[in-house]
């Protein structure tokens, strides 16, 4: 675990902070080395091996604050002892609970009908932080405190450092195979119009909308800058599912003119590993090879299509199978900051107790998240309120924020979701 703790310690103090800086914080409860620190936190015993994994770490709700921010382990007291202030709260333990989705491995027993674990059940969500980066403050306290004795800390302005706006394609089009023609005939559309919208030029179908989002997302990066903004696009290979469905040729006419686009904007290609492969995470790999066969270039981020990557361990597949980034860590039901911090931050395996090299891109929005019934079912202007209150938020803490809008989103009977996603481009231009 040390490494592990090393890890965290380092990554709420700030990467953009010299690594020395690490040296004044310390994670001990023996007193006679206090002295060698600037701040202490005090261990609250969560990785003993008799503690770790059992009842005894479920933090109790409601959950205890510290200078605002909720913590899950230890107690709210801030002391002195000499030159070195010494932390009562266990901001590791309460950032490791979170980063390494430690709550999914003790209620393997609380799964959606997708095997995913619902946010409505997550403590976030249950005790009213779900729309708080927590990790990120933590980290925030730790350099005020270190600030506050004597150490050279900078700060920096409220600004959102990157921008992931992803795009996933699993309904690219519609109408485009003589199998969706005979089922809109037999549903009772016209024959001779089911017909011509399998031949018309791809641009009139309907649910081709990626030159409007590739638009939308061009006027923000052209506003904020290439290496602040980039666009991803994921793409199914595989899975046999009915959730899989449709299937696309990714060697088809059609597929090979999105993926001309993707180019052409410049966007990052990746892996939408199949609902199939999040029930079989080994069925990654092959998906990767067939992807990077059909467009003839290495693979390295991946999302899981119905974000479903049900185990905290199945995420060890993604990096045997070389994956650098993955950028499915949100929940469905619920927007907000799933791992307790809106930055990209090292897998780290709850079971094995192992840090990966496998980065994890916090999902910040999901469309569908807001307007579905059985999600959060929000109001247009709620809608908008929760996602700016949600910006802000990782604007508060220099986060990364990444907005995940599917193509049938962007189509003009897709409801509010189309304006919002021209509305929010707007807004963090």
């Amino acid at each position: 675990m040390t490494e592990i703790i090393r890890y965290i310690l380092r990554f709420m103090i700030g990467e953009h902070l010299p690594d020395e800086v690490s040296r004044f914080v310390g994670y001990t409860s023996d007193r006679s080395s206090f002295r060698d620190y600037k701040v202490v936190i005090i261990p609250s015993g969560f990785f003993e091996d008799n503690v770790y994994g059992t009842a005894n770490t479920k933090p109790p709700v409601p959950l205890k604050y510290i200078e605002g921010v909720p913590f899950l382990y230890g107690t709210p007291d801030v002391e002195r002892t000499g030159d070195t202030i010494i932390v009562h709260a266990d901001l590791v333990a309460s950032a490791y609970f979170l980063l390494s989705r430690y709550e999914e491995m003790l209620h393997r027993d609380i799964r959606d009908e997708h095997g995913r674990f619902p946010g409505r059940a997550s403590l976030p969500r249950r005790a009213g932080f779900i729309d708080r980066p927590v990790v990120d403050e933590y980290g925030k306290l730790i350099r005020t405190w270190l600030g506050s004795n004597g150490v050279s800390v900078q700060e920096l302005v409220p600004f959102i450092r990157k921008i992931n706006l992803t795009h996933d394609i699993d309904i690219p089009f519609t109408g485009r195979t003589w199998r969706s023609v005979a089922g809109k005939i037999l549903s009772g559309r016209n024959p001779v119009a089911a017909i011509r919208e399998k031949y018309a030029p791809l641009e009139h179908n309907p649910y081709y909308t990626f030159p409007w989002m590739l638009e939308q997302d061009k006027k923000l990066q052209r506003t904020i800058g290439n290496e602040r903004c980039r666009f991803l696009f994921f793409f199914r290979a595989g899975g046999e599912a009915k959730q899989d469905r449709p299937y696309y040729d990714l060697r088809g006419k059609d597929i090979r003119s999105l993926f001309s686009l993707c180019e052409q904007y410049e966007a990052t290609i990746g892996l939408h590993s199949s609902y199939q492969a999040g029930k079989e995470p080994s069925l990654i790999l092959a998906e990767k090879r067939k992807i990077e066969e059909a467009f003839g270039m290495e693979i390295i981020h991946n999302r899981h299509h119905f974000l479903a990557a049900r185990e905290p361990e199945d995420m060890e597949y993604l990096a045997v199978a070389g994956i650098t980034d993955d950028y499915t860590m949100g929940y469905a039901d619920v927007a907000g900051f799933r791992l307790g911090t809106s930055l990209p931050v090292r897998y780290i395996n709850p079971v094995t107790r192992r840090l990966s090299a496998l980065r994890l891109h916090p999902l910040t929005i999901m469309d569908s998240t807001l307007n579905e019934v059985n999600y959060m079912n929000l109001t247009r202007d709620r809608a908008e309120e929760y996602c700016m209150k949600l910006i802000n938020n990782v604007r508060n803490v220099n986060g990364e924020l990444t907005l995940l809008w599917h193509n049938t989103s962007a189509i003009e009977r897709s409801g509010y979701l189309r304006q919002l996603y021209s509305k929010l481009i707007n807004k963090l231009g």
